[in-house]
């Protein structure tokens, strides 16, 4: 008898259901630790690379590189870790992240430091990411031993992302101005071996592998994907919001610093808005997110997006700011994982790996290239006219999508 009708089961409230599972618990517990760490390594070289520049271009451009890659590889490293141990991957691919904060520390700490060599270090974890990503949502299925409970898997886990979210850059900005960007990011070290002490405790059922060549799964994806009418309706709607609404991360800075005339403490708190707006969304998701429902979810969390970016370009002193981006966080977070659900919940378990590698690319791949327009448009017109120009696009985008669904 599997432990998610057990007795011990029953004793968890609904909304925590997964934590049953142990090996559940034992990922979400390193998870947490690992995702903070990777906050605090974000915001500290973020400020970083605009401390020492004052390029908004080149703020762009660490967002494309560090997002881009999944995009590109993304959807064929999902059908490549559909072929292989995953557990195994995610191992290796942990020790590379952990060797990539000790140089980033190391280099900053001795000086070494320069932009050409933040784009470098950018591109290398955008390139690890692109991997690491899809790994760990492919294997949430296997921490859990009764499927009922993996959207309510995913939907803590994505609770975990976000409380490091709020977390996380508050406390990057009290670290950076106590002990500087290298102490950030000897931290983040430390915190991804958290998630590699996990991985190496738990032991998941692995789910059957993908047989043929890695052209052949990744077409095999590709076709469900395109032939599944709702799957492709949710895959436009992420690449609206994350192309135009997570494109704020790349101008925080800018807004901390020449906007509202702060340090690095403002940014922290910038970023801490959006994450608190993004945990409340995962509460409610956990709480109300019912799969009949989910895709009510999604289309109010996009109206959101685009209502809350005018209003940060409206917004002339940062508490309005604030508002602003615990609004954003909250509906960019409630359209992306609730779309995350849908699909992750709807899609054969022997193609899940690719599903989850095609959600992801779009995901953070059209964020990159969102970050990077917005640097270059900030770079000329402002951050807060670029925030304006993107809420404005995001409404004419999700009516014409409006339009498409009811003709359809």
């Amino acid at each position: 008898m599997s432990d998610s009708s057990s007795p011990h089961r029953k004793r968890w409230p609904a909304a925590v259901r997964a934590l049953a599972h142990r090996n559940f618990q034992i990922y979400f517990a390193g998870q947490g630790v690992s995702t903070l760490g990777k906050w605090v390594q974000q915001v500290a070289l973020a400020w970083l690379a605009y401390h020492l520049t004052g390029s908004a271009v080149l703020l762009g451009l660490i967002t494309f590189l560090s997002l881009a890659p999944q995009l590109l590889i993304g959807p064929l490293a999902g059908a490549w870790i559909d072929r292989h141990d995953k557990r195994r991957l995610l191992i290796i691919v942990q020790l590379i992240l952990i060797a990539q904060s000790l140089v980033l520390a190391l280099a900053t700490w001795r000086n070494w430091i320069d932009g050409p060599f933040i784009a470098a270090m950018a591109l290398l974890l955008g390139l690890l990411n692109a991997l690491e990503t899809p790994l760990r949502q492919a294997l949430i299925g296997s921490f859990v031993d009764d499927p009922a409970d993996l959207p309510n898997a995913l939907v803590l886990n994505a609770m975990l992302i976000n409380a490091a979210r709020f977390v996380g850059p508050p406390l990057a900005g009290g670290l950076i101005a106590l002990a500087g960007e290298a102490a950030c990011f000897a931290l983040t070290a430390v915190a991804f071996m958290a998630l590699l002490g996990g991985l190496l405790k738990v032991r998941g059922t692995a789910g059957p592998k993908a047989s043929g060549s890695t052209a052949q799964v990744f077409r095999e994806g590709l076709l469900y994907l395109w032939q599944t009418r709702n799957v492709r309706q949710l895959l436009v709607n992420v690449i609206m919001v994350n192309l135009l609404a997570s494109c704020y991360a790349a101008l925080l800075p800018i807004l901390a610093r020449a906007v509202f005339a702060g340090d690095a403490r403002v940014l922290g708190w910038l970023w801490g808005a959006a994450g608190a707006g993004a945990f409340v969304a995962t509460l409610v998701l956990a709480v109300g997110g019912a799969l009949p429902r989910l895709r009510q979810f999604t289309d109010a969390g996009a109206l959101l997006c685009a209502v809350a970016l005018i209003g940060l370009w409206m917004a002339g002193a940062l508490p309005l700011a604030l508002l602003a981006l615990g609004v954003l966080g909250f509906g960019i977070t409630l359209s992306n994982v609730s779309t995350n659900m849908q699909l992750q919940s709807g899609a054969p378990s022997h193609l899940r790996g690719r599903v989850i590698a095609f959600y992801i690319a779009m995901r953070f791949g059209f964020e990159a290239l969102g970050g990077m327009a917005a640097g270059l448009i900030a770079a000329r017109w402002g951050a807060p006219a670029t925030l304006g120009v993107a809420g404005g696009c995001l409404v004419i985008g999700l009516l014409g999508q409006y339009g498409m669904r009811r003709r359809s």
